[in-house]
């Protein structure tokens, strides 16, 4: 563009000769073996009847078909647009989004909103391209790699609701309404179950009576019992609807009641801070996330047999061996994994602890003690005889029955080692599972094995990797909605950019087909 100006006195006066004009046919700027591309076909290729959006613009329809909305989406996602005003502006000034949009108008930021909000079927749309990527040999489905990482919540980290507070309230609470009880049943000589019957036995009261709330003037004896009924009553009701949302949890925010308070390894304060989030898991093949899971459950290791389930529903083929850390080790995710024909790597909890000297000489460790398999009893330091008494059954929060083999010394009397073997005053006594402690010798063996040393290696690389791009390289470290609901939405789409980033630059250094990392 050549601009000339001339000086006035006052004013620079511009005035321009020629315009810049730019093909509009975006193809030719586009190269054939970019990302953007590639997102397309693979894509197009697929079918998005699944995808079903709600019109959430009181019967207005987009005009953007669904395939392109979510190519623009998932787009945003791969080059760290995740607002949807950033992702409105890429549409205007990104040749890329342009392309994508294919001759359409670039949508405004809350038509891009109300379509991530409204939209579904996204898990059947995943499933899809896992499939395509089998049948392009990316991904076999000999083992996996599962791991979970906490993700920070949409909601303010001082909106946290404890349920031991609830409770403890409630209970006093109750005490109260006893009393209450007893002040109506001296004054009206009625005796009432609930605080909803006391509340509409006051109102019926003061019907005809003048409420006041203004100084110098005094409340009826009426009125007074009539804001108390109504204050518990909305107490009472506030704490049922807190329990309600707790839903097995210890807590939950009030701006975003679906996010659980759990402590994050992204604590800026450096003093072991709660906030709100959740607690993420994908499943990793081939350094492709095969599937992905949003729990608002703090520990993993009730989250893998759902994880599990979830993927059998979705994967038309089953993994055979299953490899995660030590945080998903218990004996009901073991009995799965037997039940289903699957092998456990999972690494026992106690499996670097019981490398050191100190555990190995500890004599006062059940795994150090010898055992006679035969007659049922473990000889401890002393040489004497820890034998079975009984069996004992616990269970699980997730309902699962455990059984649990007593045995007690013979006596323990004038002991020289009881000091270091126990701390109880009468005799030392052993609780564990035996099936929990076969099956992790199992775990175990397998861990140890060539095989497992590679799977182990790959676990540390691949998965901890994806949770490291997805962190740190896409820097995603909060969400944008809240409710369970858009969290899975937001995630879906976060996982398909990351497996369409990651085709494309196995791609680009002509890395196909390749599955695990060798051990050199």
């Amino acid at each position: 563009m050549q601009t000339n100006f001339k000086l006035n006195e006052n004013n620079i006066i511009f005035s321009v000769n020629k315009q810049l004009k730019m093909n509009i046919n975006t193809e030719m700027y586009i190269p054939n073996d970019s990302d953007v591309k590639l997102l397309s076909h693979i894509v197009d290729s697929m079918n998005l009847r699944s995808i079903e959006r709600e019109s959430l613009t009181q019967g207005r329809k987009y005009i953007i078909p669904e395939n392109i909305f979510f190519k623009i989406l998932v787009y945003g996602y791969m080059n760290k647009k995740y607002s949807s005003r950033e992702i409105a502006t890429a549409c205007k000034r990104d040749i890329n989004f342009m392309w994508l949009l294919d001759g359409y108008k670039a949508p405004s930021h809350n038509t891009i909103a109300r379509f991530r909000k409204s939209v579904k079927g996204l898990n059947e749309v995943f499933a899809q391209l896992i499939t395509r990527l089998y049948e392009l040999k990316e991904i076999n489905f000999d083992q996996v790699f599962i791991d979970g990482t906490k993700l920070e919540a949409n909601a303010n980290k001082y909106s946290f609701v404890w349920k031991k507070a609830v409770d403890k309230n409630q209970i006093k609470l109750q005490d109260k309404i006893a009393i209450f009880f007893n002040e109506l049943l001296v004054e009206y000589c009625i005796c009432l179950n609930t605080i909803e019957e006391a509340l509409t036995f006051m109102e019926e009261k003061i019907q005809h009576t003048e409420l006041v709330s203004s100084k110098g003037r005094h409340k009826t004896k009426e009125q007074k019992y009539y804001e108390k009924a109504k204050q518990y009553a909305q107490r009472m009701h506030l704490y049922n609807k807190y329990n309600n949302l707790f839903d097995g949890r210890n807590s939950f925010s009030k701006t975003d009641t679906d996010a659980t308070f759990m402590r994050m390894k992204e604590d800026y304060m450096k003093n072991g801070q709660l906030k709100p989030g959740y607690n993420l898991q994908i499943a990793v093949n081939s350094e492709y996330i095969t599937n992905c899971m949003a729990s608002s459950d703090r520990d993993d290791v009730k989250t893998l047999i759902p994880f599990l389930n979830k993927m059998g529903s979705e994967l038309s083929n089953r993994y055979q061996d299953i490899c995660a850390d030590s945080g998903y080790e218990s004996e009901e995710n073991y009995d799965y994994l037997q039940t289903h024909k699957q092998t456990s790597y999972i690494k026992p909890s106690n499996y670097e602890i019981s490398k050191t000297a100190k555990y190995i000489k500890d004599k006062s460790k059940r795994e150090n003690m010898a055992y006679n398999a035969e007659k049922d009893y473990y000889i401890c330091q002393n040489n004497k005889k820890l034998v079975f008494k009984y069996l004992s059954y616990n269970k699980t929060s997730s309902g699962y029955k455990q059984e649990l083999s007593n045995y007690e010394c013979e006596d323990c009397s004038n002991c020289q080692y009881k000091s270091k073997c126990t701390k109880s005053q009468g005799n030392r006594k052993l609780k564990y599972s035996k099936k929990f402690n076969e099956l992790r010798n199992l775990s175990l063996k397998n861990i140890i094995s060539d095989k497992g040393i590679l799977l182990r290696v790959n676990r540390s690389i691949q998965v901890e990797g994806a949770f490291g791009v997805l962190k740190q390289n896409y820097w995603f470290r909060r969400f944008l909605m809240k409710g369970m609901v858009n969290i899975k939405t937001e995630f879906i789409l976060l996982c398909f950019a990351y497996n369409i980033k990651k085709l494309h630059s196995k791609t680009q250094n002509d890395r196909n087909c390749t599955y695990l990392h060798n051990l050199n």
